[in-house]
């Protein structure tokens, strides 16, 4: 329920809205355009015996919690590369959620839902950031906005629980079982917002895309949402419990706790655990490049199989779904010199060669395979082609294929770049669609993005792209010319969006052959 309050001068403080939530009532803020409640927990504080393990309910409170300002985010490391402003302070105490909702909006308006879930290769990023602010997504759209804050890094995404002991209990993916507690919440408390519980849709962007993905082959979100958009995902970065097991005693290795003595664990000091996984997250896609030091891990429960597999099984769950990726997704990565995706010439040689090894019986492309496809590319343009197919393009495809079995699929790829953008040579990088989907264009004044012009266009195509995401979240199937069309095996559609947007048949026709169907992983 939401109420109001009246202060001494008889007014009445509409600007502070008060609504009851299943744990405890929490007060936000009216702007006269949008509501806004943040940093409402919805979990305990993971500390202590909880650290490595699944999200418990919240304590409930009976007094009036304050929700006008972000909480913490979950403790990560920096990086001068990635010079993110995270929008609050890192703290252990992070399971808190975002909710912006219309003016106007009041409990049982039964509007439609979208649950966030930020990316930033699962070890950083925040739901608090200013690029993820809810204002323009939720009054242009009319839709509720919920942003999540989930364990990331080692917390989230480390392995822990071959370690289990009568002692210390050590769950699988505790990031993943975030998420899914935030869906509890929304399901149980968005109603007296305003939402529609029997309408969320959960989206996300690269490690959050990833989740997306991973949540919609994943019995345990059954009926937590009912449509799903997945941005970027990396679809195929899912581990076995075999590699979950090695890198978790790499990590116990850097912060020097011996296997027997893992229950130390729970009471290791907030700077060594991020300082070994700073160490881990940096060595592993040296060591294997492709591969990622922390990701969700197949563990038979909360992820039953690989993802991809479980789709082109035709066994993801049935909702509707957008996805794919950005025209020139690794060059963010050659721009900030980093080692997450193998770009060189030798990184990709090696790549190829550890899939041999590791995995003798999957039948992949060798690298002569692929000149076809990357014949106009040279140097490090074919490194990058490469590098951003087998990590996004060709597991969103992949993945579209199988899904499009079983629920209603829209493909599309991100092509829009500014004219700064084209000069860095960066074009439509990863993660550059966010600000349109948002519509949070320019990051303050020092933001290059729009120094050179196509701010106009730019605007064109924001309004469009979340036209197109509300519409989906309203109804199952993005509005919008040109019309969409949905993703079939006979056509297979494509939406492009740029300054003009287009739909293409076939899109991906000359990847897939030199790919084959054969999903890429490596374990």
């Amino acid at each position: 329920m939401t109420t109001e309050s009246t202060g001494a001068s008889g007014r009445t403080a509409a600007a502070e809205p008060v609504v009851d939530t299943e744990h405890g009532p929490v007060r936000g803020t009216d702007d006269g355009v949008v509501k806004a409640w943040k940093g409402i927990r919805y979990a305990a504080p993971p500390v202590g015996e909880l650290r490595w393990r699944a999200p418990e309910p919240p304590k409930p409170w009976s007094e009036v919690a304050d929700a006008r300002r972000v909480g913490p985010v979950c403790p990560q490391p920096t990086d001068p590369r990635i010079p993110i402003d995270l929008g609050g302070v890192q703290d252990e105490d992070s399971l808190r959620l975002n909710v912006w909702a219309p003016s106007g909006t009041a409990a049982g308006d039964g509007k439609p839902v979208m649950v966030w879930v930020h990316g930033g290769a699962y070890v950083l990023g925040s739901a608090n950031q200013p690029l993820y602010h809810g204002r323009a997504l939720t009054s242009g759209g009319d839709v509720i906005v919920v942003t999540v804050n989930y364990r990331v890094g080692a917390f989230g995404f480390l392995d822990l629980s071959a370690f289990t002991t009568s002692r210390t209990r050590f769950d699988t993916n505790p990031g993943l079982r975030d998420v899914l507690a935030a869906l509890h919440w929304v399901q149980n408390n968005i109603a007296a917002f305003g939402g529609d519980p029997a309408r969320v849709t959960l989206f996300g962007e690269s490690a959050g895309g990833g989740i997306v993905t991973t949540l919609m082959t994943s019995p345990a979100a059954a009926g937590l949402f009912s449509a799903a958009i997945a941005q970027s995902s990396p679809a195929t970065s899912v581990y076995s419990a075999d590699r979950g097991r090695r890198t978790a005693e790499q990590f116990l290795e850097r912060l020097g706790v011996a296997p027997a003595d893992a229950n130390r664990l729970v009471d290791a000091p907030l700077p060594a655990v991020l300082s070994a996984s700073k160490r881990l997250f940096d060595e592993v896609p040296v060591r294997t490049p492709g591969t990622l030091a922390f990701a969700p891990i197949v563990d038979g429960d909360v992820v039953p199989d690989l993802p991809v597999k479980v789709a082109r099984a035709g066994r993801s769950l049935a909702v509707p779904l957008i996805i794919g990726t950005n025209k020139h997704e690794a060059a963010l990565f050659r721009w900030m010199k980093s080692p997450l995706m193998p770009i060189t010439p030798q990184a990709i040689s090696s790549m190829f060669a550890q899939i041999a090894t590791e995995q003798p019986g999957l039948q992949i492309p060798s690298e002569a395979d692929l000149v076809g496809a990357y014949s106009g590319l040279r140097g490090k343009a074919r490194g990058m082609g490469v590098a951003r197919d087998i990590g996004f393009r060709m597991p969103s495809v992949w993945f579209a294929e199988g899904h499009s079995t079983v629920a209603p699929v829209y493909l599309y790829r991100f092509d829009f770049a500014t004219p700064m953008l084209r000069l860095l040579r960066l074009g439509a990088a990863h993660a550059t669609e966010l600000p349109y989907v948002w519509g949070n264009l320019v990051a303050g004044p020092k933001d290059p993005t729009f120094k050179l012009g196509g701010l106009k266009a730019g605007t064109a195509v924001s309004d469009r792209l979340r036209r197109r995401w509300t519409s989906f979240a309203a109804s199952g199937a993005p509005a919008g010319a040109p019309q969409w069309r949905p993703y079939r095996l006979d056509d297979r559609a494509t939406l492009v969006v740029d300054s003009d947007d287009t739909v293409v048949t076939d899109l991906d026709a000359d990847l897939r052959t030199a790919w084959g169907d054969e999903v890429l992983s490596f374990q």
